[in-house]
């Protein structure tokens, strides 16, 4: 199975994820790693990637969850996953089941967020064009929705007691 944190740029995606892989003992996965040097030079600038930007990124990351899902059964992924052609080209790729959990902020608290980080190549001035891609779960989506400004305990606790159930 794979669990993939999903959500804007600032969202908590890699806190949850990674706290998720510990609690289940098996690989973390940060999406990030896996842009090319163009595409963080892209962001870096301020200007938004685009679809054509995306898709070799989504393949590389695929290719490696399957790799480690081969190897450990289970991974966890960061990935922003804005758009539900995204997703269905991550789970095209990966040989398991897939979930995702989507990580909700408000604005505000998103944008505290990333005025606070050091260096990360996402600028804040990108914070409006992700939040215009993101296309949220549909129902027909194995997909939930859990309230990013809870405690990372209780947002883990969460996650994990909902993948229990699904």
């Amino acid at each position: 199975m794979v669990v993939i944190v999903m959500g804007v740029s600032g969202s908590g995606k890699s806190t949850l994820g990674a706290a998720l892989a510990t609690a289940l003992d098996r690989p973390f996965l940060e999406g990030d790693a896996y842009h090319d040097a163009s595409s963080v030079a892209k962001m870096r600038s301020g200007e938004p990637l685009c679809d054509e930007d995306r898709w070799p990124w989504l393949d590389r990351l695929g290719a490696a969850v399957s790799a480690t899902v081969a190897e450990r059964g289970i991974a966890v992924v960061a990935c922003s996953a804005l758009k539900r052609r995204y997703r269905e080209r991550l789970i095209a790729a990966i040989a398991a089941p897939v979930r995702f959990v989507l990580l909700d902020n408000s604005r505000e608290e998103l944008e505290r967020r990333l005025a606070g980080r050091a260096r990360h190549y996402m600028p804040p001035s990108l914070l409006d064009s992700q939040l215009a891609t993101l296309e949220r779960p549909a129902p027909d989506e194995a997909a939930a929705s859990f309230d990013a400004g809870a405690p990372l305990d209780q947002l883990c606790e969460q996650t994990l007691a909902w993948l229990r159930t699904a």
